[in-house]
């Protein structure tokens, strides 16, 4: 059986490679501004088609066990053929989604569009993500983990108050947004046709569409403490997503889709710049302060809904967002670290895995509850399941065996 082929094997390694990061990293950011230029509109989908919260909290549970699914089931398929095949069937997956949500005029449809996004993430988040890591430059040492991890945060950041804005100012507002991002996503295709791949093709295909969780035995010791910070954060993007565009215009009264936008990537813009502050600490350091910083903003976001305070709500949001980031690129840094190159899919497929079931399991508990409990009661849940992950956390992070 063929191994996995050394990056150093590749042709004209500096220039190509730099090529390959270049394409995975848009594309994997293309992805996730698809995935986020959804969110401005609902409260649209909520006034013009009738959809409830718990429609749209649905939406979200269907995106991703649509994304959980694929993770069990292609989360391996890469390291067999191959980073770019598998990374543009992934682009396809979401440009289909788009084209399904051009023309949203029923819950269906939404979340038929939704759940073919959720197949394309998740195959781009084992596939993408390891082509990102394995065309990364070798310094600064950070920057595989950040780029990996928090090129999610940055899709998510950008495609949200590019959509708010186009909605509330551009022609055809239900639309345009759609045109656009696939506009972007075939801009993605050509660039991954022109890059190298990173991995040799290797037999087994078929038998790794067998559901397997895999994780290298050095490091299963750190995947408790990282389980918490990827399901407390994620959960509380999928809050985001789910019930955020109805809080911001029942409780801090504005139903601006761009202000809408915003506070979304408010959440997840500054994830993008915690993420580096996390490399000044060792991994088990960052995880415990990006923690601590997490819990202080979820603690400031359920006070501004409460007293239906904006400023606080977005300041809240932006300590939230930055201090996850600096939880979650030191969790990932800490599961990769050591690692060889054929760990790599099966690693970001668990690391994906525990973060979507973190977005599904709270938002389809929350999604029920919402026509029991208000939605200031739902966010005071999301700020204990944030007290729980912290504590646990500080307790028991450590660092890898050979970091310590």
């Amino acid at each position: 059986m063929l191994n996995t082929a050394p990056v150093t094997n590749v042709t004209g390694r500096g220039r190509t490679l730099r090529l390959a990061f270049i394409s995975a990293v848009f594309s994997l950011a293309a992805v996730f501004v698809a995935v986020g230029s959804t969110i401005p509109l609902f409260n649209i989908y909520r006034a013009e088609e009738g959809f409830t919260n718990a429609d749209i909290s649905m939406t979200v549970v269907a995106y991703s066990v649509a994304t959980l699914a694929t993770l069990l089931v292609l989360g391996r398929l890469s390291g067999h053929l191959g980073r770019r095949p598998t990374s543009i069937a992934s682009l396809v997956l979401i440009l289909l989604g788009c084209v399904l949500l051009v023309n949203v005029h029923g819950i269906g449809i939404l979340i038929a569009g939704r759940s073919l996004m959720g197949l394309g993430a998740g195959l781009a988040s084992s596939s993408l993500t390891s082509y990102v890591v394995d065309a990364a430059p070798a310094r600064p040492a950070w920057l595989a983990s950040v780029a990996s991890s928090q090129t999610v945060m940055l899709g998510l950041a950008v495609g949200a108050p590019a959509s708010g804005a186009l909605v509330q100012f551009g022609p055809r507002p239900r639309e345009l947004i759609f045109l656009v991002v696939i506009g972007l996503l075939l801009l993605s295709v050509a660039l991954l046709a022109l890059s190298p791949e990173t991995v040799t093709r290797k037999p087994g295909a078929r038998r790794s569409l067998r559901p397997r969780v895999y994780v290298p035995a050095r490091v299963r010791g750190l995947l408790p403490v990282a389980a918490a910070v990827f399901l407390a954060t994620w959960a509380a993007g999928a809050f985001y997503q789910a019930f955020v565009p109805a809080l911001v215009e029942d409780q801090l009264h504005t139903g601006s889709p761009l202000i809408i936008g915003l506070v979304f990537a408010a959440y997840m813009g500054p994830s993008v710049l915690g993420a580096p502050l996390g490399g000044l600490f060792a991994p088990a350091t960052a995880q415990r302060v990006g923690m601590t910083g997490f819990l202080i903003g979820m603690t400031g976001i359920v006070t501004a809904i409460a007293t239906g305070t904006l400023a606080l709500f977005i300041a809240a949001t932006i300590v939230a967002g930055a201090s996850q980031g600096i939880a979650l690129s030191a969790a990932t840094r800490g599961l990769l670290q050591g690692n060889t190159l054929a760990d790599r899919a099966p690693i970001f497929s668990v690391i994906y895995l525990l973060s979507y079931s973190g977005a599904t399991i709270p938002a389809l508990i929350a999604g029920q509850l919402s026509t029991i409990f208000s939605l200031p009661q739902i966010a005071v849940g999301y700020g204990v399941l944030a007290l729980v992950a912290t504590v646990f956390t500080a307790i028991g992070a450590h660092n890898p065996r050979n970091g310590e």
